[in-house]
């Protein structure tokens, strides 16, 4: 980070409680992009939505979403203001998110019911990996799931074939979380990326925060 981006962020922090400004690093703490999540052409609002909540609430930073047919898949409402603290990425085609994805050093993990390849009980974490999660009706498409690098599936023992994807995202992210947490793997983001995460909570935390950053800008 630059130093004129430490001094702003040192300034802004004043207009923070001692309360909200612990909030913050107890929360940039348990932050991590050794995951990431992917969500593909999800019809329904609150589906997306809770799945971005699901990652904030386990420390999933990143979230892609796919909207090669749908668009603005989020309500604000259910997702409770998550969206505020995940960095999303949006994508026309799933091609390009995949493509997105591995120039990061993500492998592509499948969610599905279809493929037994890895139960979730059996995942390993050591590989940094991107969760995809498709269309509530008919699952992931084919372009994602021929480029997979593995499948992922969660086990079922009732009639019904498959989870809501907002069930399904909370379930594996709460796996996939503690097992990573629990592990030896450098999993918490560099101090570099706390601080500009912070610099960004402040500004979109402060109320009236444009007029606040022009009286400094005034002041250099």
């Amino acid at each position: 980070m630059k130093k004129e981006e430490l001094q702003l962020l040192e300034y802004l922090q004043s207009y923070l409680t001692e309360r909200r400004l612990s909030r913050f690093e107890e929360v940039l703490s348990n932050r991590t992009r050794h995951f990431t999540v992917a969500v593909e052409d999800v019809y329904q609002l609150h589906n997306t939505s809770a799945v971005l909540r699901s990652c904030d609430i386990f420390g999933i930073q990143d979230v892609h979403i796919i909207e090669e047919m749908y668009e603005d898949r989020i309500d604000s409402e259910i997702a409770m203001g998550a969206q505020k603290w995940i960095s999303i990425s949006k994508h026309e085609s799933a091609a390009n998110c995949i493509d997105h994805i591995k120039s990061k050093g993500y492998q592509v993990v499948a969610t599905t019911p279809h493929h037994d390849e890895c139960s979730l009980a059996d995942f390993d974490v050591l590989a940094p990996s991107c969760f995809f999660f498709g269309r509530e009706t008919d699952g992931l498409s084919k372009a994602i799931l021929d480029r997979a690098d593995s499948y992922l599936t969660i086990p079922m023992y009732g009639f019904t074939e498959s989870l809501n994807i907002s069930v399904s995202a909370a379930i594996i992210l709460q796996s996939v979380t503690r097992k990573l947490r629990n592990s030896d793997i450098q999993w918490r983001l560099p101090e570099e990326e706390q601080l500009e995460l912070k610099l960004d909570w402040c500004k979109k935390t402060i109320k009236s925060i444009d007029s606040i950053l022009e009286r400094y800008q005034q002041s250099l």
